[in-house]
């Protein structure tokens, strides 16, 4: 298997600011994405994203190439930073959450109805159960392929495949009044 990052991982365990300042350019953007789609809060994704970073500075000199891809390693350390969040949020219930507050602010009527559209379908994504989420946020969101989310998710294929399709069979229920001016559908089925 070969690591496109093996070699900034080697140089940025050894202390090489510069490779660790691309690995942080290679992979922020894709850390701090997963992290969005599975808390629905852009705050704690960016907590999450720098907390996988800080390990990833303490695990760099002892990284040993093989076993997975370094990037594998650094999703699945975001999936499970992601997982202790909602389980914390879990345990605190707050009776406000969940709620969307209206934006007041004059926009342009496309822009509101994106908008509008962008926060159905997270708050859709934000109820399924977090493996669910998980699967389609590496498959849909993150571009991966079954292999590669099934890896992360550490089960098989066939097990990825039974998330996601319950996953989508969620989503379009949860969606169904709006699924086809979502997608421009004209039978308006919801494909995810």
């Amino acid at each position: 298997m070969i690591d496109p990052d093996a070699d900034l991982v080697r140089s940025a365990g050894a202390g090489d600011a510069r490779a660790a300042e691309a690995l942080v350019r290679r992979h922020l953007p894709r850390m701090v994405s997963l992290a969005r789609r599975m808390l629905s809060d852009a705050a704690e994704a960016e907590d999450v994203a720098q907390e996988v970073f800080l390990r990833v500075w303490r695990e760099a000199p002892r990284w040993k190439p093989g076993a997975a891809k370094f990037e594998t390693w650094m999703h699945r350390v975001a999936l499970n930073l992601c997982y202790d969040r909602l389980r914390r949020k879990r345990e605190k219930t707050d009776p406000d959450a969940g709620l969307f507050v209206a934006d007041t602010a004059p926009l342009a009527s496309e822009a509101w109805l994106t908008q509008q559209r962008a926060q159905r379908v997270n708050a859709a994504l934000a109820l399924l159960p977090e493996r669910q989420r998980a699967a389609i946020a590496l498959v849909h969101y993150q571009d991966m392929t079954n292999i590669a989310a099934a890896e992360m998710l550490d089960v098989s294929v066939e097990a990825l495949e039974s998330l996601l399709a319950r996953g989508r069979r969620a989503l379009k229920a949860a969606l169904a009044d709006v699924a086809q001016d979502l997608l421009g559908d004209a039978d308006g089925a919801a494909r995810f």
